[in-house]
């Protein structure tokens, strides 16, 4: 076999799972973002397909297989090739033709069913495929975890009332449980927004690990979980003594701050704190003009905001933009007075919670300080929403009860898509009284390469990578120490025959090299049993046993070995299938 192993990973792998796959000999990088699989990791990718394909054909999803090249006029219907821009690789034919590299196939399979759906008596029904998917990362790191190209399980449903859809997603919701277990992951389920997809409803399966760039909130109890995009927090407590008392004793006071624009910059020149600085920042929504107010210590939450636009797609507005609308540069906006010139203004709720507030001045290079919300810009009007729009962070709590944090990588993701795809694209259907709707929809989605990646970065040691038996690429190595020895190339032959004929997936290491040298190629491949056929063991009627997890060998008669093997295997995969 081709199962090129190295002592170490080239300088840009940062994370384990990257180094290890690359050490490993499982892939090999052609481009950034772009991988060959060898043939050890595609069977570990192999091994997590089928278990997907079983689960899915279990649950009562039928396997089809759509275009990765798809024309580009199926998602302007939508809107989406605006929202993914740059993401979305397009590409013209010679026809002058414009296409598009699939990230996804909402939109395909939309038009498929829209073709061939034509009565209730035909719903529900769920569709999924297997197949590459390609998304122009802007910086692709963290090898398979954020990729350019990538291997998804996607599938859709369509449905002709909310109860049906809603019984879909809860099935397709426990089959994935059944997928993550029986890949040997251990995952946590938060709520999650759907971000491109849209949607009213969405489940997002986590497996936590310190190099995830998910990042997962929730409570000590257990009662609330939510990716950091859904994670909900409680207001802050408005003190009506402190507003009361801003509001009477001080004025508004304009500061001159020369090239001074940054948070961390006005609040070393003012002598002030990042949570006492009001942040206004100006946004284009399709063609509205829109401003939201978070605090200076707070990130905006791009998913919660773009929630309050009612999924509107929306960006940072252009600098003359923003001097249009404020009469100063970038740097220097603040909410007074913009109520009546943008179509509409978002407050998070720690900005109205604050007595009192420094923000920018609408006036180059000057700020203002003694702002007081509620007084010097409006907190309630027919465009005012006052939401929570920001990231959760340390000290915030939902429901009362404190969040804590953890980080994780995102395998897979259930959505209730409603009828936003299908209202778009013309997939409609007559009900028992003759009356045309459109098909309410699901989606449901899992990484193939990242569940392999995750399963690493959740098991491995410094001798390298600790497999699931179940996504393993072998199940069981025979190292033979001796080549030069008959009597152990024969015992070492004859135990791999027989595990092969007893449906053991086995690999024989019966190269002439070290004993060290194959036992750490082991290792780091991380295959879960060992055997190992030595001189001075088969000398006394013995071979060694060992688990992958386990320190030491154990020395097992010969005439054992099969039943044994075959036994620890067995039990190995139970304990994934229970």
């Amino acid at each position: 076999m081709l199962i090129p192993t190295v002592k170490e990973a080239p300088a840009d792998a940062e994370i384990p799972s990257h180094k290890l796959m690359l050490r490993a000999g499982l892939m090999r990088k052609l481009a950034s973002g772009t991988y060959t699989y060898l043939p050890l990791g595609w069977r570990c990718l192999l091994k997590v397909i089928g278990i997907v394909r079983d689960e899915m054909n279990k649950a009562g999803a039928q396997e089809i297989l759509m275009p990765s090249v798809q024309p580009i006029e199926l998602w302007q219907q939508t809107g989406r090739d605006v929202d993914y821009g740059p993401t979305m690789a397009h590409f013209q034919d010679r026809h002058g033709r414009q296409n598009v590299l699939a990230p996804t196939a909402e939109e395909v399979v939309t038009s498929v069913a829209a073709g061939e759906i034509k009565s209730y008596k035909q719903l529900p029904i769920n569709l999924y495929q297997i197949s590459f998917k390609f998304r122009d990362e802007f910086r692709p790191r963290f090898g398979v975890l954020r990729s350019r190209e990538f291997i998804m399980k996607d599938s859709y449903s369509f449905h002709a009332t909310p109860e049906c859809l809603d019984k879909e997603y809860w099935n397709m919701y426990e089959t994935y449980k059944r997928i993550f277990k029986r890949c040997g992951l251990d995952y946590v389920i938060v709520e999650a927004e759907s971000g491109e997809m849209g949607g009213t409803g969405s489940h997002q399966f986590t497996i936590p690990c310190p190099s995830g760039e998910d990042v997962i909130v929730y409570t000590e109890d257990g009662s609330y979980a939510a990716n950091i995009e859904k994670a909900a927090v409680d207001p802050l407590p408005v003190i009506p003594s402190e507003r009361s008392e801003s509001r009477n004793l001080l004025k508004p006071e304009e500061i001159h701050t020369p090239n001074v624009g940054s948070i961390d910059a006005v609040c070393a020149f003012l002598k002030t704190k990042p949570q006492d600085m009001i942040k206004t920042l100006i946004f284009s929504a399709d063609k509205d003009v829109v401003v939201a107010l978070v605090r200076g210590d707070h990130e905006i939450n791009p998913e919660k905001f773009t929630q309050t636009l009612a999924g509107k797609h929306n960006e940072l507005a252009t600098p003359e933009t923003i001097e249009k609308i404020t009469g100063a540069k970038v740097g220097f906006a603040g909410p007074m007075g913009l109520a009546g010139k943008v179509s509409k203004l978002i407050i998070d709720h720690a900005v109205a919670a604050m007595p009192i507030g420094v923000t920018g001045a609408n006036k180059t290079d000057y700020h203002t300080k003694n702002i007081v919300p509620g007084r010097d810009f409006p907190l309630s009007g027919d465009n005012i929403i006052v939401a929570d729009i920001r990231n959760a962070l340390n000290g915030d709590t939902h429901n009362g009860k404190k969040l804590l944090f953890k980080h994780g990588i995102e395998v897979g993701q259930v959505f209730k898509l409603g009828t936003k795809y299908s209202s778009k694209l013309g997939c409609n259907f007559l009900d028992d009284s003759g009356k045309e709707n459109p098909c309410l929809m699901g989606c449901y989605g899992i990484g193939i390469n990242r569940i392999v990646a995750s399963a690493i970065e959740a098991a491995n040691d410094d001798n390298g990578i600790i497999f699931p038996i179940s996504i393993a690429p072998f199940e069981v190595i025979i190292v033979s120490v001796n080549q030069d020895d008959a009597e152990v190339v024969k015992a070492a032959d004859k135990i791999y025959g027989e595990l092969k004929n007893k449906g053991i997936e086995v690999l024989l290491d019966d190269r002439d090299e070290r004993a060290g040298v194959k036992f750490k190629d082991a290792d780091l491949i991380g295959i879960p049993v060992r055997i190992t056929v030595g001189k001075k063991a088969l000398a006394t009627g013995n071979v060694e046993l060992k688990l992958r997890t386990e320190p030491k060998p154990t020395l097992i008669p010969v005439d054992t070995a099969i039943a044994k093997t075959v036994e620890l295997v067995s039990s190995l995969k139970q304990k994934l299938n229970t």
